[in-house]
């Protein structure tokens, strides 16, 4: 077998990676460069595949028309909902004559993306529940195992594929939470069984690699945000929290805390109702009905004209956590909403910055604004998505594959990964394969 690892191995997003095996090509992921769109308009977002691909925001699966496989790929498997591993279909899956596969929260995400380019959008799409398998079809047929795995949004999988040379195991991303807030806990038991049947090769997220560290459960986020909710004087105080849009789990916690606070919760932004809409679509969203969600600019101002006159009777959970120029709070910060924040109001990022130059620098920015109100801020209220350094080698002991490929960032996370596996007993080069963008491997 052959893995090509097209995008996702010299920064962090734009994941692609393709397995070739016998007359057969399975795509994992297909996703976006969110620093290339940043400060891009909507306009300019939705164009056109050439006016993305000069933007540096999709993968160069030119790579596979190269190699001339480009007509073998038979199904693109989509691990999780994050536009950085879906967030491209729109602008690439055509290029394929293959079926669209993920769980269900996944695919509706997917939905609503392709919807929302107007791009045109032919292939078939499969969803599948979390814990279950499906049949590719090509020259060979390949049982798919969509296993449940925890992170940052819901229905989450690690995706195995059985091929006669042993088992693929795709692990963009994964933590190892045994207590998540929603959705059931990594599926151990399976992961077991398949190291037994053998698993050829690991392709896993090492992000945090670098970071000696377990990463907390999501349990441990709700309780920061118990201490910032429940312990500081904000009776009488505008209260603004910013997430994840795609963080259902997070979402749910915050109105629980803003429900028991007795304020009127309003969520603020257009990708908030994407992906809340989407979770509600599957029967995912269990406090849809304890929120008002507002994406639409008159609604915006009439809802927040309302919450001026009686900030403290309301929690506004917006987008903006990195800064984006043109999220909801960036514009609040600017001045140009009809929200004015006041000194003591809470500011509350329930996120972490994303480590990118671009991101880092929005987010600077952003603070400096905020600062000149006099708002409190609560930085960092969060845990991570993405398994450390002690979560990977839990991985790699659990699953026990002949190869491990680090992916999932550029070369100084990569290298996290490969010297963990070093000290585990692998051989770079051997059974240990540092890989970069628009290279093969020949296992």
């Amino acid at each position: 077998m052959k893995i090509h690892t097209i995008g996702g191995y010299n920064e962090v997003g734009k994941n692609m990676t393709a397995l070739e095996t016998g007359d057969d090509v399975i795509i994992f992921d297909d996703g976006l460069f969110l620093p290339a769109i940043v400060g891009v308009s909507e306009r300019e977002k939705v164009l056109t595949e050439k006016g993305m691909r000069a933007l540096g925001a999709l993968p160069d699966d030119l790579y596979l028309d190269s190699k001339g496989l480009r007509e073998k790929v038979r199904a693109i498997l989509v691990s999780h909902a994050h536009l950085d591993h879906v967030g491209a279909l729109p602008f690439q899956a055509h290029r394929y004559d293959a079926e669209v596969v993920g769980t269900d929260f996944t695919m509706e995400v997917s939905k609503v993306l392709m919807q929302d380019s107007s791009l045109p959008f032919r292939n078939r799409t499969v969803s599948v529940k979390p814990n279950q398998s499906y049949m590719v079809k090509g020259k060979r047929d390949y049982k798919v195992e969509f296993l449940n795995m925890t992170h940052s949004t819901i229905q989450t999988a690690l995706i195995a594929v059985h091929t006669p040379e042993g088992i693929v195991l795709y692990a963009n991303d994964f933590k190892l939470d045994n207590t998540p807030i929603m959705g059931e806990p990594p599926n151990y038991k399976r992961l077991k069984e398949l190291s037994k049947i053998g698993v050829k090769a690991l392709i896993v997220d090492c992000l945090y690699s670098g970071d000696d560290r377990k990463t907390p459960s999501e349990k441990i986020a709700k309780g920061l945000l118990e201490d910032v909710f429940f312990t500081t004087n904000n009776h009488k105080s505008g209260m603004v929290v910013t997430t994840f849009s795609s963080h259902i789990a997070r979402l749910k916690t915050i109105a629980d805390f803003g429900r028991k606070l007795n304020r009127e919760i309003v969520f603020l932004g257009r990708s908030l109702n994407k992906y809340v809409s989407a979770a509600r679509n599957i029967g995912k969203a269990p406090f849809i009905n304890e929120i008002t969600l507002v994406s639409y600019k008159k609604q915006l101002e009439k809802v927040l004209k309302r919450v001026q006159n009686n900030r403290q009777n309301y929690l506004i959970v917006c987008t903006g956590h990195q800064g984006e120029p043109g999220s909801i709070l960036d514009r609040i910060s600017r001045g140009s909403m009809p929200y004015r924040l006041s000194k003591e109001d809470h500011v509350i990022f329930s996120s972490k910055t994303i480590p990118t130059p671009v991101n880092e620098a929005n987010r600077d920015y952003l603070e400096k604004r905020l600062k000149k109100f006099h708002v409190r801020i609560f930085d960092n209220v969060h845990v991570s998505g993405h398994g450390g350094r002690e979560d990977l080698r839990d991985l790699i002991k659990l699953t026990n594959p002949q190869h491990v490929i680090p992916s999932h960032g550029d070369i100084s996370k990569l290298m996290g990964g490969m010297k963990l596996a070093q000290e585990m007993g692998y051989v770079q080069n051997k059974t240990v394969h540092l890989m970069s963008n628009g290279k093969e491997l020949e296992l």
